[in-house]
């Protein structure tokens, strides 16, 4: 799978990522200081999921309807990386094949799924 991890999360993340075999960016590297209309048409073109902590990438998605490969939200209430690892590790694991075109919700307890319209 294809990942642009947000400014907002740390460079660990998309190493981890490339470990597991993904195709991982971070906007820090490519993209520093980007406006966040621009990183959601960046990861449409680039056939990349987002990932993020940033809660406008929602309004972007279903307000502007936004065209987009995928958001996935985090909202963690303990961000450290450990535990952002463990999410999205579950999320990997248990829903990599709903991840593409959705804006997904993850929370320590509970995963959500909208879309996939504006793919």
């Amino acid at each position: 799978m294809r990942f642009l991890v947000d400014e907002n999360l740390g460079p660990s993340l998309s190493l981890w990522l490339t470990s597991r075999g993904h195709d991982a960016t971070m906007v820090q590297w490519d993209m520093r200081g980007m406006n966040d209309r621009d990183i959601i048409r960046k990861t449409y073109e680039e056939e990349r999921v987002l990932i993020t902590r940033n809660k406008d990438f929602g309004e972007l998605a279903f307000h502007e309807r936004r065209p987009r490969r995928g958001v996935i939200l985090l909202r963690l209430e303990d961000d450290r990386l450990a535990m952002v690892i463990r999410a999205l590790e579950k999320l990997l694991d248990e829903y990599a094949d709903r991840i593409g075109g959705s804006f997904v919700v993850a929370t320590e307890n509970q995963t959500r799924f909208a879309g996939p319209a504006y793919i």
